[in-house]
């Protein structure tokens, strides 16, 4: 079991500010699960016309950000084989929305591979708000050539 602080993160997903959406990986284990942290500010770009006055935090972000945590596991299931790998976040299925995420909720992303081939991998979902799913979805992954 591993854990990532931001500067670990950042040396495997090619997200950067303002679009690196994921604060912390609690938990990794490759080819079974990762747990995630996104902690929500008011200072996040997109609030300041999603929407003013009544900031929620788009659903489109919640899976970008479920999608990056899919992306440590996926790398981190490559094995020995992933110096230079990168991962496309490739598909969702049965995504549904159960409640606003607003700034200052701290959001849990909790993903399990269902499924994984030689270069694309299936994976569960679940995103919390002080135990109380707000999103969940099904993300598939690709992996890309070495770079």
């Amino acid at each position: 079991m591993r854990v990532y602080d931001i500067h670990e993160i950042m040396k495997f997903l090619p997200h950067r500010y303002p679009f690196l959406l994921i604060d912390r990986v609690e938990e990794v284990v490759p080819g079974e699960r990762v747990r995630a942290l996104k902690n929500v500010t008011i200072n996040e770009p997109f609030f300041q016309g999603h929407f003013p006055g009544i900031p929620v935090m788009p659903g489109v972000i919640i899976l970008e950000a479920m999608g990056q945590a899919g992306g440590v596991l996926a790398y981190e299931s490559l094995g020995e084989n992933k110096k230079g790998r990168i991962v496309f976040f490739t598909g969702i299925d049965k995504a549904r929305f159960r409640k606003p995420v607003v700034p200052g909720d701290q959001l849990v992303f909790e993903l399990t591979l269902l499924k994984k081939r030689a270069k694309v991998v299936r994976m569960a979902g679940i995103a919390t708000v002080d135990g109380v799913k707000v999103a969940e979805a099904e993300l598939m992954a690709a992996y890309g050539e070495n770079r």
